[in-house]
């Protein structure tokens, strides 16, 4: 299984503390606000419908992945 690593860094310096919703390629923003809400509600309005929700934080922080075990 190949591993894809995907470096959000650049994500802190204009949405940090915010909500965002990301493209299929889960690097692209396609909405942002300060609830989930606003966020969903701008990707609609772009004409997206199924893209990932997530918070990003007012500082970086390391994560690794999941694994199974």
């Amino acid at each position: 299984m190949e591993k894809i690593y995907i470096d959000w860094t650049h994500l802190y310096e204009k949405y940090a503390g915010l909500w965002v919703v990301l493209d299929d390629d889960e690097e692209t923003v396609v909405g942002s606000g300060n609830t989930p809400e606003e966020a969903l509600d701008q990707a609609k309005l772009r004409g997206f419908r199924h893209a990932a929700l997530t918070f990003v934080p007012t500082e970086v922080i390391t994560f690794a992945g999941q694994y199974e075990i």
